[in-house]
């Protein structure tokens, strides 16, 4: 299932508790000890430039800014850069008009959730290395264009990023595969437990 050739992967557990599911974008979320998850390096570097180290991926061209807008689009074509096959409103509206200033590579940490948790308790857990960019979203989910597997769960299970939106607030960004598409929602952190166990979480 995993590749790894392609990532480094660094194992960990958020022990938390909670109930159940679902962002604001509306799509389906005892205490947990803590699971098995792993570190990937994303790279921006044009796919003609393949780097030598391993952990590493090309899957953005370099450029100075990062447009939300030119990227998140729904399009399930195999010309497709990533197959996305819904953007919920939440998401449009709060994020698809952000500019990044910086689309340089990644090192994120990915994190599994082995019991249900609300955004705060995974906040707790991760600290001040939680918030993601909308360029990392778009640099994992290229890696994985056509719902392939690797660091995104493609099982029915969301994968979470915390990423600040156009006014600059926090909000969870989530991601899971449809079957023809990404289905990309978004929701404001809040403490009511949505995320269910086997949740994929990744930070910075």
């Amino acid at each position: 299932m995993r590749q790894p050739s392609l990532t480094l992967w660094l194992t960990v557990v958020l022990a938390t508790q909670g109930l159940s599911v679902a962002a604001d974008d509306t799509r389906p979320g005892q205490p947990g000890a803590v699971a098995a998850a792993d570190r990937v390096a994303c790279s921006q570097q044009p796919k003609s430039e393949e780097p030598s180290d391993p952990s590493s991926t090309s899957a953005i061209p370099h450029a100075e800014k990062f447009v939300a807008r030119e990227h998140f689009k729904e399009d399930i074509a195999s010309s497709a850069p990533v197959r996305i096959s819904w953007l919920g409103a939440t998401f449009a509206q709060r994020f698809t008009n952000k500019v990044e200033d910086d689309s340089g590579g990644a090192s994120l940490q990915t994190f599994i959730l082995s019991a249900a948790s609300s955004d705060k308790e995974i906040l707790a857990k991760l600290g001040q290395s939680h918030e993601s960019r909308l360029a990392d979203v778009w640099c994992a989910l290229r890696r994985q264009s056509s719902g392939s597997n690797g660091p995104l769960e493609v099982n029915a299970k969301p994968n979470v990023f915390y990423v600040r939106d156009s006014a600059g607030e926090l909000g969870a960004v989530d991601v899971l595969w449809g079957g023809v598409g990404w289905e990309i929602g978004a929701s404001p952190v809040g403490d009511k437990p949505r995320w269910p166990g086997g949740t994929r979480v990744f930070s910075r």
